[in-house]
């Protein structure tokens, strides 16, 4: 039985409704690199005797993705500014709706990065708490949040961190909000375990993320042609495999930044299991 207090775990897919005309230039491009894999027998395990966390976490790497994301910091925020088509169009309009924030209510921002949603929130009335991992990104959100984008206390933690976690107010927030930042998170069971006790009952944590099936590191586009009726027929798609097994890779997210960052591959079911078991 689920007992805990995050009575919706909502997500976003990002990915399957993009219009042809959107400018998709968030994180898109297909990563590359030596990947780590996690024995998918044991992923797919049911045995008590197989820890949670060899399923979906790479903790070893918790501290090369604080190094990555605040020397990549400058580039993403002069990149991605106050948000792009990406965002206003796919994620935004979706994580508001689902959010269902109300003036006064304390929200959680979690990975925020430079606040562009720190300060949307801010700016629908909610009293917004934000942090990130990346001192740098944490930076540049303070030096773009004005009086105007409202109540938004911004500091640097680890998601990770559960003791430091537990320091921002047990049973205090409304709702928490995580947009496009799991699949940067070294680990995520932390996370969803301290949400258990950050958030009110009844509270709502939603996160937006590209569907895991076709943003990993062996998925590739690919066309065919064939001859269909004494004509020459392509057809494009996308060829997934390795899909069930938890894997870790790098690459560039966004074209020309100055390091490749780590990336962690969940399968969609893995994600949802995790704050099934909170």
């Amino acid at each position: 039985m689920c007992r805990s207090k995050i009575s919706d775990l909502l997500w976003v897919d990002c990915d399957r409704t993009v219009p042809m005309n959107v400018n998709r230039s968030w994180p898109m491009s297909r990563v590359s690199g030596k990947a780590e894999t996690i024995s998918s027998s044991a992923e797919c395990s049911n045995s008590a005797d197989t820890p949670h966390h060899s399923r979906t976490s790479f903790p070893d790497y918790r501290h090369e993705v604080e190094r990555v994301w605040n020397h990549n910091s400058a580039y993403w925020d002069s990149y991605m500014g106050e948000g792009n088509d990406f965002v206003n169009v796919l994620c935004w309009p979706a994580i508001e709706k689902l959010l269902s924030v109300q003036p006064g209510q304390l929200v959680l921002d979690v990975a925020c990065g430079n606040g562009l949603t720190s300060r949307r929130l801010g700016r629908l009335g909610a009293r917004v708490v934000a942090f990130d991992v990346a001192e740098e990104m944490i930076r540049f959100a303070k030096q773009r949040s004005t009086d105007e984008d409202g109540d938004i206390r911004y500091f640097v933690l680890d998601a990770n961190d559960e003791k430091g976690m537990a320091k921002i107010g047990e049973g205090k927030f409304d709702g928490a909000l995580s947009n496009m930042a799991l699949f940067d998170m070294a680990e995520i069971e932390p996370l969803f375990r301290s949400l258990f006790s950050l958030l009110k009952p009844g509270g709502r944590f939603v996160f937006s993320m590209m569907h895991p099936c076709f943003n990993q590191a062996s998925s590739a586009l690919f066309g065919e042609r064939e001859e269909l009726d004494g004509e020459e027929v392509m057809t494009y798609g996308v060829r997934v495999s390795g899909y069930m097994t938890p894997t870790m890779f790098s690459g560039r997210a966004l074209g020309g930044q100055p390091l490749p960052q780590p990336y962690f591959h969940r399968p969609l079911f893995a994600l949802l299991n995790v704050g099934l078991r909170v």
